[in-house]
């Protein structure tokens, strides 16, 4: 989640937001910054045609690299509309580490996957050109140097006209550059807006502060989802909404649909540019046990589908889904679930062909 650079490399140290993952023995390419197993050609014509995951009935799903999707994995994001980023960094989680292996794992549930999407009609192969970007070679021994790696690498992404999917760690603050302010739709049992821990201003706890202060949000388009746990003080909102934040607590999420407040965040957002960051302890630890830092009684993975979909229509630019630790789930169902959320971002994208 460290939320790239000041904000942005906070959030990605929550816990490796990545879905990257994919064949790390491969040198970071030194046009992206990203790791990169170079299989798929850059950018190809506008006329030929787009990239598309490959059938089950058609190739075995235990067969191919271990992409997102199994889509082509290039070095350079030209002639991307949309590209799956892992981030595989942990080091500025407060909690269980191991958020680094979520790029990978994620990539190796999303062979599940299939290309279109009949709950919602969205076909999003057919109308944007996505591969897999693979994974932005972080410092793990230095957590400034690794905001400079993931900033420099999705300053590159967002010039060339492509929407960021990061997995694991979110590079929001770079995703955001040339938008200007822009709302957040936050999916969270935690606030994330604390200011330091242990005298460190930069950590998984503090990125949208950090974001606050630098400028990158319309407060009053920032609404966070799934608010919950035990907490520091009895104030522990005062700061989101003093900010303007919208603040959505788990407890008036229980037992109901939230596409009725979907339909009030839509109106809130507007036409402008919006990010979607969604933690994946958001959800009940029941449904998704892979985290760092798991609180009880959290929403359904239904409530996701609804959230997310929820954001159909609105201008996405992009979305992160964080702190999936794989160590913590060995039977993979959290990565699932996290590689599953990441494909209905995809298909909510702005362009994406709706039948």
């Amino acid at each position: 989640m460290l939320q790239l650079l000041v904000s942005g490399c906070v959030r990605g140290l929550r816990a490796g937001v990545g879905v990257r993952g994919l064949l790390p023995l491969h040198p970071a390419s030194p046009a992206t910054g990203l790791g990169n197993p170079g299989l798929s050609p850059s950018r190809q014509a506008s006329n030929t045609p787009r990239n598309q995951p490959p059938k089950a009935d058609f190739v075995a799903r235990s067969v191919g690299i271990c992409s997102m999707m199994r889509l082509p994995v290039q070095a350079s994001p030209e002639g991307l509309d949309a590209a799956f980023i892992g981030v595989p960094l942990d080091i500025g989680t407060s909690n269980r580490p191991g958020a680094r292996y979520g790029p990978r794992r994620i990539r190796e549930e999303s062979v599940l996957l299939r290309p279109a999407n009949p709950s919602t009609g969205a076909l999003p192969f057919q109308s944007l050109m996505v591969a897999d970007l693979g994974d932005v070679n972080v410092n793990l021994y230095n957590l400034q140097d690794s905001c400079r790696l993931i900033r420099e690498a999705y300053q590159k992404i967002v010039a060339a006209g492509c929407i960021p999917l990061t997995l694991v760690l979110g590079a929001w603050r770079v995703a955001v550059l040339g938008h200007g302010p822009v709302g957040l739709v936050h999916v969270d049992a935690h606030m994330d807006t604390a200011d330091k821990a242990l005298g460190e201003k930069l950590y998984h706890g503090s990125p949208f502060r950090r974001c606050v202060e630098e400028g990158l949000l319309d407060c009053k388009r920032v609404v966070q989802i799934g608010i919950r746990g035990s907490s520091l003080t009895l104030d522990t909102y005062s700061y989101s909404r003093s900010q303007g934040f919208r603040v959505v607590l788990a407890e008036d999420c229980w037992l109901k649909s939230l596409v009725p407040l979907m339909g009030e965040v839509r109106q809130q957002m507007g036409g402008k540019p919006i990010y979607i960051s969604f933690d994946i302890d958001s959800l009940d630890p029941a449904y998704a046990p892979g985290t760092g830092t798991p609180e009880i009684a959290g929403l359904t993975p239904s409530q996701a589908l609804e959230i997310i979909r929820g954001c159909q229509g609105l201008n996405v630019v992009g979305c992160d889904l964080v702190e999936v630790s794989p160590p913590y789930d060995p039977f993979g169902n959290t990565a699932l679930l996290a590689a599953n959320l990441l494909f209905e971002m995809l298909c909510v994208l702005p362009k994406v062909t709706v039948v």
